[in-house]
């Protein structure tokens, strides 16, 4: 593969990855056409490819993701958190306090560096997280490798169809047929502008994760007041998860594999970990509240908050709810996960230099 000249590279990346994509999602998995280029890139970088994604396109799709993600957010979602504030505010610490210490966990039995076994065990958006992580001195690659195995595990069939054919006796609903080419509008050419200028905001004003965080504020804030509903075609989406997916593969090295598969165990551990968890607080939820068991899981499913957005929106459940639950995590994890992440970094410190002492 190093010996292939860099445009033969790319031309080997966009077909495969195309190919594996829509095979992925021909199968219904979810967030198919960014973990097919993600896998696709892994294996051409360890084969010796010589091609990267430039920062500033890595840029430009997370503003777009965060446009798509605003699209499922409304007002619904303020009364949802207000009447049932006990249940959610619980089932928020409950995962807070789960993530942080499977991070700890991470560290204290593997080789794992603090920020990165805290930021690779955070639930939420994958693509936030792995954004705020290298702000706080943890690995991508290796917190890319984390959340979307774990992405992985939540959204195949053993995990999402299980918990459907439980919750509703019967296979989840089928997803509509998508429009990958609708009519085009003055909404398109303001998504764009909505899009470039949070990227740039949010990159100048050293926001952790901003050029995701700033275009899905500023989308959410014009659709809740009836100013303006953004268009974010699906060939457009699709290219920005493609590119999200490069991005996260190319980054790979052998060592960081290498890496990786040494502490492959622990990570497994982790991830199965939290599935059980949020598997034993959906059910509590049900018990709680008015929602089927499909709901209340893709609720507090630690799949991320993107991944469970697609899954929710080919499922017959109660959206509103699912996304209140996603986005309040998410919001939480951003303010309370830098803090987490430092306490167990110093904490890890002192494990390992009592160890030296000893």
């Amino acid at each position: 593969m190093k010996a292939l000249p860099v445009y033969l590279q790319w031309l080997i990346l966009l077909a495969c990855s195309l190919a594996l994509g829509f095979i992925l999602q021909h199968y219904h998995v979810p967030a198919a056409l960014l973990l097919g280029p993600m896998m696709v890139g892994l294996v051409m970088v360890l084969s010796g490819a010589r091609i990267a994604i430039s920062p500033k396109v890595f840029i430009g799709c997370q503003a777009i993701l965060g446009c798509m993600i605003a699209g499922a957010l409304s007002p619904s979602i303020l009364s949802v958190l207000v009447s049932d504030w006990l249940p959610v505010v619980l089932t928020l610490a409950v995962t807070l306090l789960a993530s942080g210490l499977s991070g700890w966990l991470l560290v204290r039995f593997s080789s794992l560096p603090g920020p990165t076994g805290a930021w690779g065990a955070s639930p939420g958006g994958a693509s936030a997280m792995v954004a705020m992580a290298g702000d706080f001195g943890a690995d991508v690659r290796l917190v890319a490798f984390m959340q979307y195995l774990r992405i992985l595990f939540v959204a195949t069939a053993t995990a999402a169809a299980a918990v459907a054919h439980i919750a509703m006796g019967e296979q989840g609903a089928v997803a509509p047929a998508v429009q990958w080419f609708p009519p085009l509008d003055l909404r398109f050419v303001a998504t764009l502008g909505v899009a470039a200028v949070g990227a740039i905001l949010g990159r100048r004003l050293r926001i952790p994760a901003g050029p995701l965080l700033l275009p899905m504020v500023a989308d959410a804030t014009l659709h809740a007041t009836g100013t303006l509903t953004l268009q974010v075609p699906e060939w457009l989406l699709a290219l920005a998860y493609a590119f999200i997916g490069w991005s996260f593969g190319l980054r790979f090295t052998r060592a960081i594999v290498l890496l990786a598969l040494k502490t492959l165990p622990q990570m497994l551990a982790s991830i199965a970990g939290l599935m059980l968890l949020c598997g034993a607080m959906a059910w509590l939820l049900t018990k709680l509240l008015p929602v089927d068991l499909l709901t209340a899981y893709l609720a507090t499913s630690p799949g991320g908050l993107d991944t469970v957005a697609i899954i929710a929106a080919g499922s017959q459940v109660n959206i509103g709810f699912v996304m209140a639950m996603q986005s309040l995590r998410l919001f939480a994890i951003l303010l309370v996960g830098p803090a987490m992440a430092r306490f167990i970094s110093r904490t890890s410190v002192r494990r390992q230099a009592s160890q030296s002492r000893g």
